[in-house]
């Protein structure tokens, strides 16, 4: 049979190509002879291979007219397409990245279903062969979600089995030494970007690139204490269903507790104060100045990635979150009203050798003492002196035990002088009311707002106890703020004057300089209330200032349920430990173990999806040891939200000559006894 089709003249002059390379390729995928003469394309064979070919003509003519390039991969593609009975047009239209002269789209059947998968679900399995584009589109597809800013990082991982994961011996930095193991993901990046844009985002952690061995470690020594409900407990000592303490002050479950064996930590300190230990890879939430000009929600960066970083034009680089909202414990009742305690511990006698006495020259305290005292009056004795009494304590009466002496001894403050005075844990592991009343109380005394021209308004506390200084930072940081803290020495200080003589200082004063949350007041008296009310209390701000070495420990990781992934370490420092708002990549999965699939797995984050691809014919585990990507095909096979796609040897879209190898080599394992064959699961019992 022969037909004659005639072309548009760009169509005939695009299916001749250079040198007609696409006329010869035409003529390879059909089972009839072509001929192009003008306009003119000729068919020549049996009537069913000229039927088939007119179909792929057609299909390529609608492709060439819609504006696609037709190169001869092209012509294999519309006919796979054809013989599956898909549409030819809606597999290569689909663009997956543009960028200048590259156009990455599906070219088979399998591939258009691999890349709606990565689209659809959170973790795609794309298994099969070399040469089948699993790691290249999926490469693409996360440089465009990166640009779409659906993510926030891209994270390509593989195993270094060649280095049996040990890369230390290697000469060079990190860098240099996973770079022969890391190529092929570092080629498919070049061929997205720019080399610039690839460098620059590998700077600043948007892109991250490690052995499978380095993802483990974003931990912790067990030492750390994590917040939790019932206040601050060891890393190493969380089990999964416990609780921990979350970025917005609620408690959420552990999900997983992953030992990580010995590593070297680095202390982080941050610039009030605040400290923490964690690993080199322990991932932070941080904002750099530009995030918060262009509103960006920060960025997530390793620790080792900011170290040598910290400054940036004298400034303080990276920010660190707050509590959004105070942190919960539970409520407990309490033996003297939170605002009362407060007032006592600032300007209350609590030696208890004769009845508590207030001072105070502010009578709106003094009353507001009396109010929240049950059976407990004030009565003056001097010049800003007040007695508090029991109200039936009178001179001749029955003899009554002073409430608030009693009160004081439950708590332990009892004897305390202004050296040794604290805060009872009863109030600090309590409601966020409870903890808000005695921080008023404390600032109404012995605090006051400080204003300078064009700032708002900072609040100072200055107390002589050590340990009520660390108390204090502790209620400010439980509900969302920061305390800063100098220590003005006693010795060589001038005195002061009482009464007109001098005092000297016995005690080490310690000035606390405070910012709060919007939405929590700091004062109840009048006169400091208005003045921080009509300057405005600004915003707390809490910066890395340093970043050292603090030896090696054994450390622990922890997931959590979070959506943020945020949790509470030791003094009040908001961390994380999971991959949110990412794009994860694991290559050439079949020379993980089980445990290291299941590891890579649970770093799943809120809002990330994960691709892992791999080509069970290559494992080069020792022949004992199961592949990770074997076994999970097995036990994640139902799990919605997971989708294996399996490619063959018609998906290879690399060099014909790559196909006929992988059929060839596919052919001869059937012929190996079963000992030789590809390795499946190990039945487990």
């Amino acid at each position: 049979m022969r037909r004659q089709i005639e072309l548009e003249n760009a169509v005939a002059a695009e299916l001749a190509g250079s040198k007609d390379a696409v006329l010869r390729a035409l003529e390879g995928h059909l089972d009839c002879d072509v001929f192009l003469r003008g306009n003119v394309l000729t068919l020549d064979g049996e009537a069913e291979a000229v039927d088939a070919a007119a179909a792929v003509v057609r299909e390529l003519s609608e492709l060439i007219l819609q504006g696609h390039e037709i190169a001869p991969g092209t012509i294999e593609a519309v006919k796979r397409a054809l013989d599956a009975h898909e549409s030819p047009g809606r597999i290569l239209e689909d663009v997956v990245w543009r960028h200048r002269a590259t156009k990455v789209s599906p070219k088979t059947v399998n591939q258009k279903r691999y890349v709606d998968s990565i689209r659809t679900n959170t973790i795609t399995f794309g298994i099969g062969p070399a040469g089948t584009g699993k790691t290249f589109l999926a490469v693409a597809l996360a440089a465009a979600a990166l640009s779409r800013r659906e993510v926030n990082r891209i994270i390509l991982t593989r195993p270094a089995v060649e280095a049996g994961e040990r890369l230390g011996f290697l000469p060079g930095d990190l860098m240099a030494k996973v770079d022969p193991y890391l190529r092929p993901l570092f080629d498919a990046l070049h061929d997205m970007l720019e080399p610039e844009r690839v460098s620059s985002h590998l700077e600043r952690g948007v892109i991250e690139v490690a052995p499978l061995a380095f993802m483990r470690g974003r931990a912790q020594p067990i030492s750390t204490p994590v917040l939790t409900p019932a206040g601050f407990r060891p890393i190493g000592n969380l089990r999964i269903g416990d609780l921990v303490t979350g970025s917005n002050g609620s408690p959420t479950p552990v999900l997983g507790v992953y030992p990580q064996g010995r590593k070297q930590v680095f202390r982080v300190t941050a610039q009030d104060g605040a400290s923490t230990l964690c690993c080199g890879e322990h991932l932070w939430h941080v904002f750099a100045a530009s995030d918060r000009r262009r509103g960006q929600p920060g960025r997530v960066l390793e620790t080792r990635q900011m170290m040598g970083r910290l400054r940036s034009f004298h400034q303080h680089r990276y920010e660190l979150p707050l509590l959004s909202a105070p942190a919960e414990f539970p409520q407990a009742e309490v033996p003297i009203d939170p605002y009362a305690l407060g007032l006592l511990l600032g300007d209350g006698c609590l030696t208890t050798r004769t009845t508590a006495t207030f001072s105070t020259l502010d009578p709106e305290l003094a009353f507001a003492l009396e109010d929240a005292l049950e059976g407990v009056e004030l009565r003056r004795k001097g010049y800003g002196d007040y007695t508090l009494r029991h109200v039936h304590g009178h001179r001749g009466g029955v003899i009554v035990a002073n409430p608030v002496t009693a009160a004081l001894r439950r708590l332990g403050l009892a004897g305390t002088t202004s050296g040794t005075k604290f805060i009872p844990e009863a109030y600090l592991h309590n409601s966020s009311e409870v903890r808000i009343g005695v921080l008023q109380g404390l600032l109404d005394t012995d605090g006051g707002p400080v204003t300078q021209r064009g700032r708002t308004c900072r609040i100072q506390y200055t107390t002589c106890s050590e340990r009520l200084r660390d108390d204090v930072a502790y209620l400010v940081r439980s509900l969302g703020g920061v305390a800063y803290c100098r220590r003005r020495k006693a010795h060589g200080r001038p005195p002061g004057r009482v009464n007109g003589r001098p005092v000297e200082y016995r005690h080490d004063a310690f000035v606390m300089d405070i910012r709060m949350p919007a939405g929590i007041e700091p004062f109840r008296l009048t006169r400091k209330r208005e003045i921080y009310d009509s300057k405005g209390g600004g915003r707390p701000m809490r910066f890395i200032d340093s970043i050292e070495p603090a030896g090696a420990a054994e450390c622990v990781c922890i997931q959590i349920a979070a959506a943020d992934s945020l949790y509470v370490a030791e003094d009040f420092l908001v961390t994380h430990n999971t991959l949110n708002d990412s794009f994860i990549i694991l290559d050439e999965a079949q020379n993980t173990s089980p445990e290291q699939m299941k590891m890579f797995l649970t770093r799943l984050g809120f809002n990330s999806k994960m691709v892992v691809t791999g080509d069970i014919t290559q494992i080069d585990l020792p022949r004992e040891q199961d592949s990770g990507l074997v076994v999970v095909a097995d036990i994640l096979k139902e799990v919605e939200g997971i989708e294996f796609v399996r490619f063959g040897e018609e998906d290879v879209v690399r060099h014909k000559l790559v196909r006929r190898i992988v059929a060839a080599y596919n052919e001869h394992g059937q012929r190996l006894a079963p000992e030789l064959r590809p390795r499946a699961a190990t039945p487990r019992g």
